[in-house]
């Protein structure tokens, strides 16, 4: 049968030389074909009906099954379509287990729910996270699964611990969504997080029942990082804390700001780096202590204990940090590379790396899109193949005492660059002297500050943590001091323009052929990279952005983008001038205005006026607009005008708009389309397909409401 099938299907000769000839190395591509079905998932405009993606899945399986029984040579490319059907359903599923309530309208009123999440907010206020949630007046099946509150004003004194169940008074709404057409979509982010409700209150937190007595991650969490900042007062401590338990809610954001800057924000994220320092530290001291005694040393297998030791530390250290996503990629991969070890495989290699992303895209499909797997992933897979080539090279040009500090060079230069173009689009920064700042501050990660922590944690049951912390903390000032001093040179970051949507792919494309393929073919790869770079050079902003609120707009100049208001809407504010690459902030952007034309922004191919009105006011009095122009209102227009009006009703339908400059509109609801976390889920409540009924609303109460821009 196997002859047969193979027959009938001409496959040319020399391809299936090659794939036989690649068919031990073809491990490394499963990752990527299940990522591209789970972006498929993740781009589409509509939510695929669960039958849809069982049928998927089943399609996926039945290609393994095929593979398996019946085709040989022509097995790789009907396996590259299964992963594809199979990362597909995967991130179905996923998002269908996340679902929850989540509020489409403005709430105000009592919030009540259990602290399982403290950290600080844009504006750096501190800001709960709760579960078990009750709202005044909401039924149970339409209060979200969780809530994330800004904590703002004077809140007294009661200070919010672990599993304690507080109360506010406090406003909530629906997670917003892109603050520009093709933009981050936050809802999406949420839904992921199952936080249903975003908002703040103005009032104090009341305690309704102290924290439970008993030990619990979350709890010790939090009282190891409020004994490390004890130990180690101000920002220092603070970093330590970050580092130790993924607490940051004592950082001030002058200090992220700096570490950003300065490229060094990667060491305040329990990530790849410190998992890897961790467990390489307890590898190499468990092996030296084994290596303390011979008749231990020479009758067991110490290297494979030294590893299982190695992988229990990590775990600790992964549920002590919170566990978060990153935090559980990082444990992953260190559990692959210890794992290998303890079945005599190599612990760093290609096969390696692709089945710790293989594991994490299959736990959590979403994090495909989020720069912390895109960027920690692509280091770890530049640096597997930049050094596996190294061992065929000579090094013995240099001197015995400069291979690790060419190595360290090495790594950062490595790390750097592959992750450069990521962080670039994402954070819409370059920074210049990014190089400088790891080579002096990576370091002292590996050889002071971790090890330093663990010693700390370790002695901390007795009361002996001081001295090690106090060690922990000189490694911490320096780095902090290299983040400040960097990030205030000259020229410290280049403003970078957001890239289109097709850019990242095609580099990302264009690296991982160069990388996992072999021979002359790999030099292909090199066209979808220098497509996505020049795609980059080459992109356009759109000449107006519209927000969903209708309280700001923003049209490009030659001077940058001109902001009709120098206050409010500032998340969205910040977000356009960075997408732009401009360094100016809202104020500065403002006084662009008048060049903008105090009376109307013109479109320049159409000769349409776009006008911005606030307030019911001043849209009573306004009368300038004439057929064909644009009206943009933070309020909804109670009067007919002779022009297009935009009034926050008819943007809660379209979110926020860009306008280019022939007229055409493009809206963030017709790139996000009508997905689970974009109303499809609420809306099948609604018609009866899931499992709570159509809120009854009073015949004043909106059925959406303006979405909370700033999250806080």
């Amino acid at each position: 049968m196997n002859n047969a099938m193979t027959g009938l299907i001409a496959v040319p000769m020399h391809v299936r030389l090659q794939l036989l000839e690649r068919r031990g190395t073809l491990f490394p591509w499963v990752p990527v074909f299940l990522g591209l079905g789970i972006s498929i998932y993740f781009s589409l405009s509509f939510e695929p009906a669960p039958w849809v993606l069982g049928a998927v899945a089943v399609f996926g399986l039945v290609i393994f099954w095929v593979v398996l029984r019946v085709f040989g040579t022509f097995a790789p490319p009907l396996l590259c379509a299964g992963l594809l059907a199979v990362g597909f359903s995967l991130a179905g599923v996923r998002a269908h287990m996340m679902a929850g309530p989540v509020l489409d309208w403005r709430f105000y009123g009592a919030i009540e729910g259990r602290v399982v999440g403290i950290d600080r907010s844009a504006s750096d206020v501190m800001r709960l996270t709760l579960d078990q949630v009750r709202l005044d007046r909401v039924r149970p099946h339409e209060t979200p699964q969780r809530v994330r509150v800004a904590l703002h004003g004077q809140q007294g004194y009661v200070t919010p611990r672990p599993n304690m169940i507080v109360m506010l008074t406090g406003h909530l709404s629906a997670p917003g969504g892109p603050v520009e057409p093709g933009g981050f979509d936050f809802r999406r982010h949420a839904w992921f997080l199952r936080l249903g409700a975003v908002g703040y209150t103005r009032s104090p937190v009341l305690t309704l029942q102290p924290a439970p007595s008993g030990w619990n991650v979350f709890g010790a969490r939090m009282a190891l990082s409020a004994r490390i900042q004890a130990a180690l007062p101000g920002e220092p401590g603070a970093f330590a804390a970050a580092v130790l338990t993924g607490d940051r809610s004592g950082m001030g954001q002058d200090t992220l700001r700096h570490l950003r800057h300065s490229n060094l924000a990667h060491l305040l994220a329990i990530s790849g780096l410190h998992m890897g320092l961790l467990a390489g530290f307890v590898f190499a001291a468990l092996r030296l202590i084994f290596a303390l005694n011979p008749r231990v040393g020479l009758r067991w297998p110490v290297k494979k204990l030294s590893a299982l030791g190695a992988l229990c530390a990590a775990a600790g250290y992964l549920a002590l940090s919170g566990g978060n996503v990153a935090t559980e990629r990082a444990f992953v991969m260190a559990a692959v590379a210890l794992g290998a070890i303890m079945v005599d495989r190599r612990a760093l290699s290609m096969r390696a790396v692709a089945l710790a992303a293989v594991i994490v895209l299959i736990l959590r499909p979403e994090s495909l899109l989020g720069p912390g797997f895109q960027m920690s992933f692509a280091a770890t897979t530049a640096l597997v193949a930049v050094f596996a080539h190294l061992r065929t090279v000579e090094r013995d040009f240099l001197p015995r005492w400069a291979k690790p500090v060419f190595a360290v060079v090495l790594s950062s230069a490595v790390a750097g660059l592959a992750t450069a173009p990521i962080a670039a689009a994402h954070f819409n920064i370059f920074s210049n002297y990014g190089l400088v700042a790891n080579l002096l501050s990576v370091p002292l990660m590996g050889l002071l500050v971790i090890p330093m922590g663990v010693l700390a944690i370790l002695l901390m049951p007795f009361g002996l943590e001081a001295p090690a912390l106090w060690v922990m903390g000189l490694g911490t000032r320096w780095i902090l001091g290299v983040a400040d001093r960097v990030a205030n040179l000259d020229g410290a970051i280049t403003p970078v323009v957001s890239p289109g949507a097709a850019v990242l792919p095609l580099i990302a494309l264009g690296g991982l052929v160069v990388i996992l393929w072999s021979g002359r073919a790999r030099a292909i790869g090199a066209l979808p990279v220098c497509a996505g770079f020049a795609l980059w050079m080459t992109a356009e902003r759109p000449h107006l952005l519209v927000a969903e609120s209708g309280g700001l707009i923003g049209v490009m100049t030659e001077q940058g983008r001109a902001l009709s208001k120098a206050k409010g809407a500032g998340f969205a504010a910040g977000i356009w001038l960075e997408n732009d690459g401009d360094k100016a902030d809202q104020f500065l952007a403002a006084r662009r205005w008048g060049q903008a034309g105090d009376t109307g922004v013109l479109i320049p191919l159409t000769g349409q006026r776009v006008y911005h009105v606030s307030g019911k006011r001043a849209l009573a009095r306004f009368d300038n607009c004439a057929p064909g122009d644009v009206v943009v209102t933070n309020v909804v227009a109670e009067v007919a005008l002779p022009c297009d009006v935009l009034d926050q009703k008819a943007l809660r339908e379209t979110g926020s708009l860009a306008i280019a400059a022939d007229g055409s509109r493009v809206s963030a609801r017709q790139i996000t389309g009508q997905r689970l976390w974009s109303g499809a889920y609420q809306e099948w409540h609604r018609q009866g397909q899931g499992w709570a009924q159509k809120k009854k609303r009073g015949p004043n109460e909106p059925r959406f409401a303006r979405t909370l821009a700033s999250d806080g």
